[in-house]
């Protein structure tokens, strides 16, 4: 199992959209999360940042996220959710969500 966290701005002015959507995730959506060994997946938010934590039970983690973004109800929810969000000043170009490094864990 392989640990994931990573952060994105989420402005004010639309938080209450942003946490209405996820109130009530698509269940094709979460589908996709359990198909592509996706366990464990919080959100927490902090002013206007949001972090979220993710644990991987896969082999191949980019083949599988690749599998989930080519998925047509997840391209469906991104394109209703991404607008809504704004990258960190961090983020790479090919990062929506900034990856960041883990510095302690125990179980």
């Amino acid at each position: 199992m392989q640990r994931y966290a990573s952060v994105i701005r989420i402005p004010q002015s639309h938080r209450e959209q942003f946490e209405r959507h996820h109130a009530n995730v698509w269940p094709e959506v979460l589908k996709v999360l359990h198909d592509c060994n996706i366990r464990n997946f919080s959100m927490y938010r902090y002013g206007e940042l949001l972090f979220e934590y993710l644990e991987y039970v896969g082999n191949d983690f980019a083949s599988d996220m690749k599998k989930a973004s080519e998925n047509p109800k997840n391209i469906e929810w991104r394109n209703l959710i991404a607008p809504l969000l704004e990258r960190v000043e961090e983020a790479t170009p090919s990062e929506h969500w900034h990856i960041i490094p883990e510095v302690f864990h125990v179980d």
